[in-house]
């Protein structure tokens, strides 16, 4: 009984492992959401309570100084903040609802940056937000994942193309490109593919020589210092969108065509980059989730293990066995002796226990050995679980065994 719940725990995990993934990336995201919370708690706070404790002071002081009552001022404060939501400000700025700031606005919107500077304030607006956001926001995120899928080809054919280059340096590709010693170099050269490490080193490149060239636009232009410019592309290009800092918003600028053309350039390229950064980055996680659950089961295997040798422990009598043929589990071979069929632990199981905890794999197996005989191999997704999250998603199948540590053969 012992045995047959530990093939079955086996068993339960190997099928349910997917949902094992699922559950400890859903944790693991809940304790990041924890500690950030902390954090920024620890961080925030007191200068929160301190910009309050500054603002009451300052109201008593003008309604004392202009002989007004606080429920008075209180009321038309709240009338400007609605004011602002409509887009009006005290500072002169640029009008909110021209043809050029709303094509800033759909861009925001398509885009999910979503700033929040402007907000449709009329109920036919909102509802055409809802129908023209649910279809220009699918197509967006279509064209980020053409455009992740263009990005991953042409670094996997640059650093192919160098790998190869270094090859031929050492001696180990011939020069003239022909098959000689090498030709087993050469198949396996056909198969290559970068490491997700190079290629999410290469987009943190690229990401940060773009944000710097950015910052450097904005910091004359807006007036913000050098690092307000960082945080804002941040939070630009990767569509947080807080909407405290906002590019291109003032009347005037000096050369006004040229920078909001250069705006909307940096903008699109930073987001199709942070984009790329986000699913590669999403991959190493996946491969730290895959580590964890792999040492688990480890452990839980070591657990099974003993357990099951102390329930079968002396289920092997020495009279019977000598006179007969012994199977043993390493070599699958058939042995003369009993001491030949015993496991290294001293114990022997019976040929029915080893087939029921190996079924799963025997069934994968005969599909395989099936689907060669009838010509059609499915190479792909022979073991679809052999990664975890098995052939993916969205950025995820489009990653998926483009990268080395994507690949299925691993």
């Amino acid at each position: 009984m012992a045995c047959r719940g530990a093939c079955c725990c086996s068993s339960a995990g190997r099928l349910n492992a997917d949902n094992a993934r699922f559950l400890l990336l859903a944790v693991l995201i809940v304790l990041y959401m924890l500690c950030g919370a902390a954090v920024f708690s620890a961080i925030e706070l007191p200068t929160e309570r301190e910009a309050k404790e500054r603002w009451e002071e300052r109201l008593e002081n003008f309604t004392r100084r202009h002989n007004l009552s606080r429920a008075e001022l209180q009321h038309f404060l709240r009338e400007y903040e609605e004011a602002n939501v409509a887009g009006i400000r005290v500072d002169d700025i640029r009008p909110r609802w021209d043809f050029t700031g709303a094509f800033y606005f759909v861009g925001t919107v398509v885009s999910t940056i979503g700033f929040g500077m402007t907000t449709p304030a009329t109920v036919g607006g909102k509802i055409f937000l809802i129908f023209y956001g649910l279809i220009g926001c699918a197509g967006t995120i279509l064209f980020f994942n053409l455009f992740l899928e263009r990005l991953i080809t042409v670094i996997a054919y640059v650093m192919k193309s160098c790998h190869e280059r270094q090859l031929r340096r050492k001696g180990v590709l011939p020069h003239n490109g022909r098959r000689g010693s090498g030709g087993s170099e050469v198949d396996s050269l056909a198969g290559w593919k970068p490491s997700v490490y190079y290629v999410m080193l290469i987009l943190c490149v690229a990401s940060l020589i773009i944000s710097c060239c950015a910052s450097a636009m904005y910091t004359p232009i807006e007036g913000w210092s050098y690092f307000d410019s960082l945080y804002f592309c941040f939070v630009a290009f990767s569509t947080i969108g807080f909407g405290d800092l906002v590019s291109s918003q003032n009347v005037r600028y000096e050369s006004q065509g040229l920078y909001r053309f250069g705006n909307f350039v940096f903008i699109l390229m930073g987001v199709c980059c942070i984009y790329s950064l986000f699913n590669v980055i999403s991959i190493v996680i996946k491969q730290s989730i895959n580590w964890i659950l792999k040492k688990l089961a480890c452990k839980c295997c070591h657990r099974c293990q003993r357990r099951l040798f102390r329930s079968r422990r002396n289920v092997v009598m020495p009279g019977n066995v000598r006179s007969r043929r012994n199977i043993s589990i390493e070599t699958d071979g058939v042995n003369e002796s009993d001491t030949d069929g015993r496991r290294l632990s001293g114990e022997m199981i019976s040929m029915k226990d080893f087939l029921a905890s190996n079924k799963v794999s025997l069934a994968i197996m005969q599909k395989q050995l099936s689907e060669t005989a009838n010509g059609y191999p499915r190479q792909m997704s022979s073991n679809p679980k052999q990664n975890g999250f098995s052939g993916g998603v969205g950025a995820l199948a489009i990653m998926n065994n483009r990268l080395a540590e994507t690949s299925v053969d691993r």
